[in-house]
Order: structure tokens, then C-alpha cells, then sequence
């Protein structure tokens, strides 16, 4: 059943135009609002002035015209078999309105001027509405401390049928969806047998510390990683534009004692701080911060920045996707006004309290054979002091392959 709610509005205007004597002049009908009613899909529609209002599945939800032209999946417009877009956007009439909307069998049928049609199924254009999003997680986690990663008794992988049983995979990559550690073990103490176990997961990511490095306490690089001294709770290549987004950490040997490693979920304290402070936590994910990189040694010459806030958010649904936090590679702060200086100091106090806090510190013992994946944009770490001779080897992963890796088998990864 079809209703139009404009006829009265137009007969008024019309009586308007004669009662003030202006027969000849037309004036221009900039609001033309419809209803259209589908029972069959509990759906109704309105076609608004600048766009149009979906109501469907509880939800209310509004589409740009020009939106729903460049979103069509006709085949003129849109390349299924490649999944990209043939319609030159710029192309597209920007005052664009349809001629024609109706609903039927579930979908939204919409023909435009020149008798191009556009078809939309109801639900795609709900999951794929801002109203939605914004009310949705990009990327479903449990944020942990030490006592709720310990109790969720989450497995490790095993080498063998690691590499052979892609079952394994997607039960490891789950597990690295949603705490951002997972482990697999009774690897070969090897730098060969380390690569093959991360290759099974994603692409090596080679910077300026190389494809696979391998290092002990002997200061060979300008950092503090390479010494025995302990490391606070950071996340690493914070002077990269893009951090690494994933590091990968295998103990070849240890012989001595001390170096167990840190672990802290960087977004768990991050919820902690929003939910007492949301002003700092606001702050932390606005302000810009500079990290820096120089090394000045015999065989390496490098010097890196990167620039971003502490936390970074997705400016639909203010849900962080990335932390940037390491206090030894913070620059000079010569970006920020000096009435802001200080409240940043404050935000950035009581974020660190919540990272410092004991009961959020996971400490694992790294042994030949345990080798552990680590989100760089989410999970911080750090060591204790150690003695004795203590070689590691790994490598940084790209971020967007591991994601892709776990799209194949089904998994929900957008970030």
C-alpha cells in the first residue's frame, strides 16, 4: 500500500499563488517527502529534500542521494567479479534525486533521471549504514588484565599441526583477534624454523632492523632493547608514520636468569581511562605527538619520525584501533599549545597508572620452542633485567595480510 503525503501541500501553495497574484511565476518545489510503506519487510521510506529516511529493523537510518548513485551494484556501475566500482564518481549529477522509489521483495529499487535503475537488498544498505556503524564494534575483542587472560585458559597452537592443519591456523588467529597474544609452541629453536611459523600467518615486514633479526645484550644497535636492562611496558616503531602491526618474539637461548616478558593490554587501561576520565582519554586521542628514532653507530645511520596521538580512535564510534605509547622514543613536545601541555601530562599520568597497575601485568617466561605473536597497536611490552647470555630472534609481520589471512577462513578482522 502506497501513501503520498504531498497533494494537500501542493494545493495550498498552488491557492497561495493565486490569492497574491502570481499566476505566471512557478515557484520551485525544493521538499518533495514521500512515504512508502513494504508490510511484507516491516520497512518504510521517505524521500527527504537532501536525502532518503529508511526506517527497517528498528533502526532509523538516512542515504545521501549521491551516496546511494555511487553505491549502486548494477553492472554498469560496479565490476562484481573484481569488486571494484566502474562508475566515474565524478561524473555524477551532485544534485541527483531519483524519479522513481518503490520497495519490493526486500529490496529498495530506485530509477533514476536518464532510466538508470539501482537496486539495494534492505539489509545491505542497513549493515552498510552510518546509524549502524555507529553503533557497532569494528573489531569484536575481550580486553584483558592478567586474571582474565589467566582464567580464559586460552591454547596455544602447536608447531606440527600448525603447519599443516589450517583448522590450527584459525583457531591461533582467533585467539589473536580477540587478546591480541597468541603462542605457538614446540617450534624448532631455529631463526629458519621461526620465519616458516610466521610466514604461515602473514608477510615479513623488513625495516631498517632487517627481514629476521636476531640479537643479544651486545649493544650492536642504538637501543636499549639490545642490553639486559629492563624494558617498561611500550609498544615498539612508534617513529614509524605506521607502526609495525605485529611483532613476533622467539627465545632461541637463555643461560642465566631474569628477562620473563611483559605483557599489558593497552586497550583495556584505555577503556579504564575513558570510563574515569573522559576528558583525558578525549584528549590522549586528539593530540598529536612526535616519535623519534636516531642512531648514530659505526654500521648504522638512521633517523625516524612518526607523528600521531597516544590513541587512536575511529571518529564514528570513538573505538581506539591503535595506542602509541613508548616513553623512551617520545620527542620534544614543541606541538602543542602551552595551555594544553600540562592537561596532556595529566592525561598521559593517568593513563600510565592504569598501564603500571600490577593486576593488569601478564609476565610469561619466553623459552626455545614458545614463540608468541604480539598486536603492536594494542599490546605493550617490556622485560625484566636478565644475566647471562639470552638470543632472540623475530621479525615484525605486516598488519593488513594476518588480517586478510583471517577474512579467508571467516573470521571477523577489520582492524
Amino acid at each position: 500500500m502506497f501513501v503520498t503525503l504531498n497533494r494537500t501541500v501542493r494545493t495550498a501553495l498552488r491557492q497561495s499563488q493565486l490569492l497574491s497574484g502570481v499566476r505566471n511565476e512557478q515557484i520551485p518545489w525544493k521538499h518533495k517527502t514521500q512515504v512508502r510503506a513494504c508490510a511484507a519487510t516491516s520497512a518504510t521510506f521517505q524521500l527527504l529534500a537532501d536525502c532518503l529516511e529508511l526506517h527497517h529493523g528498528g533502526t532509523q537510518m538516512h542515504f545521501d542521494y549521491t551516496w546511494l548513485r555511487d553505491h549502486c551494484r548494477s553492472s554498469s556501475s560496479y565490476n562484481s567479479t573484481t569488486n571494484q566500482r566502474n562508475l566515474d564518481t565524478a561524473s555524477i549529477d551532485l544534485t541527483i534525486r531519483p524519479d522513481n522509489t518503490r520497495m519490493e521483495d526486500g529490496h529498495l529499487i530506485l530509477t533514476w533521471p536518464g532510466g538508470h535503475v539501482s537496486k539495494f537488498s534492505l539489509s545491505w544498505l542497513a549493515e552498510n549504514s552510518y546509524e549502524r556503524k555507529k553503533q557497532s564494534t569494528v573489531q569484536p575483542r575481550i580486553l584483558w588484565n592478567s586474571d582474565i587472560y589467566n582464567k580464559a585458559n586460552v591454547s596455544s597452537a602447536k608447531w606440527d599441526k600448525f603447519m599443516s592443519c589450517d583448522d590450527e591456523l584459525k583457531k591461533f588467529l582467533h585467539n589473536y583477534l580477540l587478546y591480541g597474544i597468541a603462542f605457538v609452541v614446540d617450534v624448532p629453536a631455529t631463526v629458519e624454523a621461526t620465519e616458516a611459523v610466521t610466514q604461515r600467518v602473514s608477510l615479513i615486514r623488513e625495516t631498517t632492523y632487517g627481514r629476521m633479526w636476531c640479537f643479544t645484550s651486545d649493544f650492536s644497535r642504538g637501543d636499549t632493547a639490545y642490553s639486559q636492562l629492563a624494558l617498561d611496558r611500550h609498544t615498539d616503531t612508534s617513529y614509524f608514520q605506521e607502526p609495525c602491526g605485529i611483532q613476533v618474539f622467539h627465545c632461541l637461548q637463555h643461560e642465566g636468569t631474569g628477562g620473563r616478558t611483559l605483557l599489558v593490554d593497552g586497550f583495556y587501561a584505555a577503556e579504564k581511562l575513558r570510563q574515569k576520565s573522559p576528558e583525558n582519554f578525549e584528549l590522549l586521542s586528539r593530540v598529536p605527538i612526535r616519535h623519534e628514532y636516531i642512531e648514530n653507530t659505526d654500521s648504522h645511520r638512521n633517523h625516524m619520525t612518526g607523528i600521531g596521538p597516544v590513541l587512536n580512535v575511529y571518529p564514528w564510534n570513538n573505538e581506539v584501533y591503535l595506542m602509541r605509547y613508548n616513553n623512551y622514543d617520545r620527542s620534544v613536545m614543541n606541538t602543542i599549545p602551552h595551555d594544553t601541555v600540562h592537561r596532556w601530562y595529566v592525561a598521559h599520568r593517568q593513563l600510565t597508572t592504569e598501564l603500571r597497575r600490577p593486576e593488569n601485568e601478564l609476565w610469561v617466561k619466553l623459552s626455545p620452542g614458545k614463540v608468541i605473536f604480539l598486536d603492536n597497536w594494542r599490546v605493550l611490552h617490556g622485560r625484566e633485567s636478565f644475566t647471562g647470555l639470552r638470543q632472540l630472534c623475530g621479525c615484525y609481520l605486516t598488519r593488513d595480510d594476518i588480517l586478510s589471512t583471517a577474512r579467508r577462513f571467516g573470521l571477523e578482522a577489520s582492524s
